[in-house]
């Protein structure tokens, strides 16, 4: 699917937006890795895309660099509290299907960077010791992967702060192998 396409399916599909990016225009933020060891999203340690398991930093920055292009894309939530996860919940995992349609709607190989961990099997095959049942679908969350969020919205021409009772989303898809 060439990148007019991509970008035309994901508002399509209800992105309320979607924009084009470079990868190596990504910041990485190290300093952001212990926000997750806060495990306030209830998947550290018990969650094979989220830390400590799905890689240091730099190999979850090298994951992403192994492409070139990104398709940014955000929805964006009527949502009373932002810190009441019974209303964020449904809707990162609504966000994150979408997502998850629209790579296999392009039909070709890339990475998939969602709005929180991977939420494939509850609970992660790494609860019970055993390896994780789809590696090939499994995704981290920008968190994961240290980037700066709010950076790479402003670059896409998205708010990352969208007023009172709005709470936006970000996931990526990306794609266009460097190997």
């Amino acid at each position: 699917m060439d990148e007019k396409r991509l970008l035309d399916t994901a508002l399509e599909m209800g992105f309320a937006n979607a924009a084009l990016m470079d990868t190596a225009e990504l910041v990485f933020i190290p300093a952001f890795r212990p926000l997750c060891e806060e495990n306030l999203c209830g998947k550290y340690g018990v969650n094979y895309a989220c830390p400590p398991d799905c890689g240091t930093v730099e190999e979850m920055r090298q994951k992403v660099l192994r492409w070139r292009r990104a398709l940014v894309m955000q929805t964006m939530w009527d949502i009373e509290d932002p810190l009441n996860n019974e209303e964020i919940k449904p809707a990162k995992a609504q966000h994150n299907r979408m997502t998850r349609q629209l790579i296999d709607r392009a039909g070709a190989p890339g990475l998939m960077i969602g709005a929180s961990g991977c939420s494939l099997c509850s609970p992660c095959a790494i609860t019970a010791g055993e390896p994780c049942r789809f590696p090939e679908k499994r995704y981290s969350c920008m968190s994961a992967y240290c980037i700066f969020v709010e950076e790479m919205a402003k670059r896409c021409g998205m708010e990352y702060d969208c007023g009172p009772r709005v709470t936006a989303f970000f996931s990526m898809y990306c794609f266009d192998s460097m190997e």
